[in-house]
């Protein structure tokens, strides 16, 4: 016997018997089935995976050797959505959009004339927006560096 759950009560509960071939599944969306053939592997597989499948999974396996349970903790990571404009007040503005983890922003000459702001999204992701000033400088344009886990882009605005 091999039972995936997640860790809450109304979570999905996947099973599968062996000796009877027989498999079951409760509060589990089509997403969230067997990875591969139930007489090779019983691996979990949550396709596509989103923000809430989050969270802690345990699989609990039974036979004649005895009764094994693995943890296993799912963190999912969504790359953000990078953009860089040039505002009329001679002001770059780098931003990092729904990312989770938040991304972190660096500039390209570095600036002491740079801020940041964060926004936390009520799903968990995060958005971060960097702002370089350059005044009356004679850069002759600024890259924005966007640093993630999922990712990394760099980008490119004249300064004229």
């Amino acid at each position: 016997l091999v039972t995936w759950k997640r860790s809450c009560s109304s979570c999905c509960l996947l099973s599968y018997r062996s000796d009877r071939h027989e498999t079951s599944k409760l509060n589990c969306s089509e997403r969230i089935t067997w990875k591969y053939s139930l007489v090779r592997d019983a691996a979990l597989r949550i396709y596509p995976v989103n923000l809430g499948d989050e969270g802690n999974y345990s699989c609990e396996i039974a036979n004649s050797e005895g009764n094994f349970i693995l943890f296993s903790s799912l963190t999912v990571i969504v790359p953000p959505t990078v953009s860089l404009i040039q505002d009329k007040s001679r002001v770059a503005v780098c931003q990092a959009s729904a990312g989770k983890p938040a991304a972190d922003i660096s500039w390209i000459p570095a600036s002491n004339h740079s801020s940041e702001e964060e926004f936390h999204h009520p799903n968990g992701t995060v958005t971060r927006v960097s702002y370089f000033g350059w005044g009356y400088s004679s850069f002759p344009s600024v890259t924005c560096l966007v640093t993630h886990p999922a990712m990394n882009q760099t980008l490119v605005v004249d300064l004229t």
